[in-house]
């Protein structure tokens, strides 16, 4: 009972201290720039004491620490990943409506202007015999990636957990990554990015993608800052059909928005799991279950004005 009693009061310290560094490290890089905006946050009244990074103690407006963004991984544990995991993503298309929300989703969490989609929603129709199906399409985090292959200056990298990220400190805009890509997921900044100005001034890491640049190239990132928070991306738990899930294929495990965890291999193999366009060898990390007794009502009778907005046809997406 002791040790269980020292090893909490251990985990309450460990804690403490991890705050207490990320506040310091807050406040000596950040709290300057804070009081020099021209449009600085409203004060709430309430001061708190902190300590800056030269080891003085100061009594500030709590709202000037909440502009504070903790600053995010460094580029070394950016370009490392988080160890022991293993990301996949698995799409349901016998579940996906071609609402788009992932694809509205994603752009909220990543600030993209509406007409950059890092998630793309096509639909789909095999034959004039069959019903249409919708299939949205991501990057695809390669294990065996083109697009790292071809960068002259390894901006574009692959991860210990799979996820393929683009550093746009060090990317020189040559965009060979975007032509050795066979699934056309890659996107140029050709102008300078509109942003606001809370957006602009965050601190950049390549596991965020933003604040953007001009002449860099960006993607579809899996949103590893959330998943090292054990949050799921906004795609996935913002998909009301349920229909893209996320895990760790360490693990065997995905999960949906709903909160449904099941195993991965299994889902795979009961519904004739597949990954598209995988005879180029590429290895996708972004798996599909075939769109077969489908969930929802006929596509006309739903959603169908803004699913014929997003619709193209299977030429256009390989093109």
């Amino acid at each position: 009972m002791e040790n269980e009693n020292n090893n909490k009061d251990r985990r309450n310290f460990l804690k403490l201290g991890i705050f207490t560094t990320a506040t310091v490290a807050a406040v000596g890089t950040g709290l300057s720039k804070v009081f020099s905006e021209n449009n600085p946050p409203q004060a709430s009244g309430k001061k708190v004491k902190v300590m800056t990074a030269d080891g003085k103690l100061v009594e500030v407006d709590s709202a000037h620490l909440k502009c504070c963004s903790s600053p995010p991984v460094s580029n070394e544990e950016a370009r490392k990943g988080i160890e022991g995991k293993k990301f996949v993503m698995v799409i349901d298309l016998a579940k996906c409506d071609g609402c788009a929300t992932c694809t509205v989703s994603c752009q909220k969490m990543h600030h993209t202007p509406p007409e950059r989609e890092w998630i793309k929603v096509f639909k789909m129709q095999d034959s004039e015999k069959t019903a249409p199906y919708f299939f949205p399409k991501p990057c695809y985090h390669c294990d065996n990636p083109p697009c790292t292959k071809v960068c002259p200056v390894n901006a574009t990298f692959k991860r210990q957990d799979g996820i393929v990220l683009i550093d746009n400190t060090r990317c020189i805009g040559c965009r060979f990554c975007m032509a050795a890509c066979p699934y056309s997921t890659r996107f140029f900044n050709w102008d300078k990015p509109e942003e606001s100005a809370e957006v602009a001034s965050m601190p950049y890491s390549p596991e965020q993608s933003f604040p953007r640049k001009m002449g860099t190239v960006e993607k579809c990132d899996f949103c590893p800052h959330m998943l090292r928070e054990g949050k799921l991306p906004d795609c996935v738990a913002n998909c009301a059909m349920n229909a893209i899930y996320m895990g760790d294929a360490n693990e065997d495990a995905v999960t949906s928005s709903s909160g449904e965890t099941v195993q991965l291999s299994k889902l795979l193999e009961d519904n004739a799991g597949f990954r598209y366009m995988e005879e180029l060898g590429t290895e996708p990390r972004v798996y599909y279950l075939p769109p077969k007794n489908r969930r929802y009502p006929k596509p006309e009778m739903h959603n169908e004005k803004q699913s014929e907005k997003k619709g193209h046809d299977m030429m256009n997406m390989k093109m």
